[in-house]
């Protein structure tokens, strides 16, 4: 453990916002998987609905910075297109 204040502080507001990434991150990975779901089981309307959810949560999670907005825009890329080629 630190010794000096300042270091103690940043140590404590670490943990935090380490705990705050992981919910953030775990709630993006989650939609994502619900989306992938969604296109295996054939389901191209359950799957465009949960697309639509899922972008607001990956574009949440990338504006706070927890995921890069390139990453964050090539996965709802991916999907979209994942989609798209449904039959």
């Amino acid at each position: 453990m630190a010794n000096i204040k300042s270091a103690r502080k940043r140590a404590r507001q670490a943990i935090k916002r380490n705990s705050r990434n992981f919910s953030l991150r775990t709630a993006a990975r989650s939609a994502i998987k619900k989306v992938k779901k969604a296109i295996a089981a054939g389901d191209k309307t359950a799957a465009a609905k949960a697309l639509d959810q899922s972008r607001s949560v990956i574009d949440r999670v990338a504006a706070k910075g927890v995921l890069h907005r390139n990453a964050a825009s090539r996965h709802k890329s991916r999907l979209a297109r994942a989609i798209k080629a449904m039959a």
